[in-house]
């Protein structure tokens, strides 16, 4: 058990079922869905062929489910709404990603569209020399009713 760990401990358990914000929006163009096509070797049509998706449903290529899952990173720096307390962070070794005990893909992102983040601080757990914490996210779609993206991610911050 890290002693850095139990003193930071009741500083992230403060923040349980607190909405942490809502971030920027982020504009999701084409050369983004083509690059994360490339890397993740994911071409279907509906990704990376405007001309075809315009018969689609959706008029226009979508992102992929798991580009806008993967941009987390980036939306949930906008997502806190308040700076951290400096102190709960003394004796940080790094912090890992964990995983996710859910997600779902609730509605496409089209090509062009702006997504943001919200987050809500679900759960904290003291786990020996780390601090897990699961945040739930929702990813809106500028000018959608229906959000792109639910997840409830789950980190752990480790103390030395």
């Amino acid at each position: 058990m890290s002693e850095a760990a139990e003193r930071a401990y009741p500083k992230f358990l403060a923040d349980v079922g607190n909405d942490e914000g809502t971030g920027d929006w982020f504009e999701v163009t084409q050369d983004q869905i083509d690059q994360f096509a490339d890397v993740t070797h994911d071409h279907q049509f509906i990704h990376i062929d405007p001309e075809a998706a315009k018969a689609t449903p959706f008029g226009t290529t979508i992102a992929h489910g798991f580009l806008t899952l993967s941009m987390l990173t980036h939306l949930a720096k906008g997502a806190s709404s308040a700076p951290a307390d400096p102190a709960r962070y003394e004796g940080l070794v790094m912090g890992i990603n964990y995983g996710f005990n859910r997600v779902r893909f609730v509605s496409p992102v089209k090509v062009g569209s702006r997504i943001r983040a919200r987050a809500v601080t679900v759960s904290v757990e003291l786990k020996g020399s780390a601090i897990e914490t699961a945040r739930s996210f929702t990813v809106e779609i500028d000018g959608e009713d229906k959000p792109a993206l639910v997840a409830e991610w789950v980190t752990r911050t480790i103390y030395g």
